[in-house]
C-alpha cells in the first residue's frame, strides 16, 4: 500500500463525503484499477481520461457518487446488478469493490472492453465481478435485481433492450448528467419513471442524476 500516493487523499475525502466507508485495502483495490485502465490505455482506447487526479474524479467518485441511492433502495440486500454498456467497468467494477455481497456483471458488446473487465477481476481477485462479451438483447443469463446504464443509450432504447434481463420487483437506473422530458415522454406505456434523484460528485462541478425506472 502506497501511502504516497497523490490519488488516495482525494478519494477517502471524496468517500467521507459520500458517507461512505472503504478499508484501505479497497482503496487500494480502487487505485490499483485505475493502474490496470492506465495500462490498458496504451494500447487500447478505453478511456478519453487519462490524468490521474481527473480519473478518480470522473471514475472513482463518479460512480461512487450512486452508492448511497443504490444502498437505500437495496437495504444491503443481496442483489444481482447488471451494467450495460460497462466499457472500461464503470460503475460495475467500482460497485463490486465495494459490495462483495453484490454479483455484478459488466456486459460490452466490444471485446476488448469486456477482456479488460474480465482482467481486473482476475488481477484484483474480485470474485462478485463477471464480465461479458455480448450485445445486451443477446445475452443468456438470470434476471437482475438493478439493471443500470452510464451514458449507454436513451432511456427507452436501454430499456427496450434490457427489459427482458430485469427481474419482477426489480429497477433500472441510468446514470445521466441530465433527463429531458422529451426523452421521458418517449419511453413505452408500460414504464414509468419514479424518480429523479440529483447526485453530488466530489470535487466535480457538473450535473448528474440518477433516472429511477420500473414496469408499470
Amino acid at each position: 500500500m502506497d501511502e504516497a500516493d497523490p490519488r488516495r487523499a482525494p478519494l477517502r475525502a471524496g468517500l467521507a463525503e459520500l458517507a461512505l466507508s472503504a478499508c484501505d485495502e479497497t482503496v487500494s483495490q480502487l487505485l490499483a484499477y485505475l493502474d490496470l485502465l492506465t495500462k490498458w490505455n496504451r494500447a487500447y482506447n478505453l478511456s478519453a481520461v487519462r490524468e490521474p487526479s481527473q480519473m478518480v474524479r470522473q471514475h472513482l467518485l463518479d460512480c461512487l457518487a450512486a452508492l448511497p441511492a443504490l444502498d437505500r433502495h437495496l437495504q444491503d440486500r443481496p442483489a444481482r446488478i447488471l451494467d450495460v454498456g460497462s466499457g472500461a467497468g464503470l460503475p460495475g467494477v467500482v460497485w463490486a469493490l465495494l459490495r462483495a455481497h453484490w454479483r455484478v456483471c459488466c456486459v460490452d458488446a466490444v471485446a476488448k472492453k469486456a477482456s479488460f473487465v474480465r482482467q481486473v477481476a482476475a488481477e484484483l481477485r474480485c470474485r462478485n465481478l463477471q464480465s461479458e462479451h455480448a450485445r445486451v438483447e443477446q445475452l443468456q443469463l438470470p434476471a437482475f435485481d438493478i439493471v443500470v446504464s452510464r451514458a449507454f443509450a436513451s432511456l427507452h432504447d436501454f430499456t427496450r433492450l434490457t427489459q427482458r434481463h430485469l427481474a419482477p420487483g426489480g429497477c433500472w437506473v441510468a446514470m445521466k448528467a441530465r433527463v429531458h422530458r422529451d426523452e421521458i415522454a418517449d419511453l413505452h406505456p408500460n414504464i414509468e419513471v419514479f424518480h429523479v434523484e440529483p447526485l453530488q460528485v466530489p470535487g466535480l462541478e457538473a450535473q448528474r442524476c440518477l433516472v429511477w425506472m420500473r414496469p408499470r
